[in-house]
């Protein structure tokens, strides 16, 4: 057995005994399949993390940067108080529609709104809005805009946001300084943006499972 298949398993010895069944969630991502989507999706054990997450820091204004079909918003929205809200983020109108379709099926069409466009344009609207403080903000779109994606985050944010990025590993190609891909540049500068900014405390955390060799950054902004 090699590796992927080995983690692969335990992701679904994992699935089995800690997350219920849930037939919506299986439609969401058949759903995504079937219009195309890249198979992009965060696990179901990473899911329920994110949710966890809300849980704990009990949220109540999530802000999402990346929809794709909208598995991780569901996960996340399910978590929110009847009054909360979640915004999400997408550049493609096709895969939006899907998020749409999705929420609508989840019935957390009442707690989350779907923006559509360049992701840098619509967090300036937010802010623009008065939208923030965001509670809890998760990066999960295209890696070269991460560094961009952290400082409005961290505009968008108060003492004690919890911000989570991911695919920040990458199977090991973040330690690559030679690499020509854009992705890990724009993965390494968020690493380096951390490390300079003194208004968040964060570290990192490498995952292995179904979605390969990846991990989260995970991190708190300083009072």
């Amino acid at each position: 057995m090699n590796a992927l298949d080995r983690w692969s398993r335990v992701d679904q010895y994992i699935t089995e005994k800690l997350i219920p069944h849930d037939s919506v969630l299986e439609q969401v991502l058949s759903t995504n399949r079937q219009a195309g989507l890249p198979p992009i999706d965060v696990s179901a054990a990473q899911g329920k993390l994110l949710q966890l997450f809300v849980r704990m820091q009990d949220a109540k204004r999530i802000l999402e940067i990346g929809t794709l079909g909208g598995y991780s918003t569901i996960w996340m929205a399910r978590a929110l108080p009847v009054d909360g809200r979640l915004v999400t983020l997408e550049l493609d109108p096709r895969h939006a529609e899907v998020a749409r379709a999705n929420v609508s099926l989840a019935q957390v069409e009442g707690v989350v709104e779907i923006r559509v466009g360049n992701a840098l344009e619509q967090l300036a609207k937010l802010e623009e809005e008065g939208a923030a403080p965001f509670d809890l903000i998760f990066i999960d779109a295209d890696k070269p805009n991460n560094p961009g994606y952290l400082k409005w985050a961290l505009r968008l944010s108060r003492p004690g946001t919890i911000i989570l990025g991911d695919n920040v590993i990458r199977g090991g190609e973040v330690i690559d300084e030679a690499s020509t891909d854009p992705r890990v540049h724009g993965v390494r500068e968020f690493y380096d943006l951390l490390a300079q900014e003194a208004r968040i405390s964060a570290t990192a955390i490498q995952t292995v499972g179904s979605k390969g060799y990846d991990g989260f950054v995970l991190g708190i902004v300083n009072g």
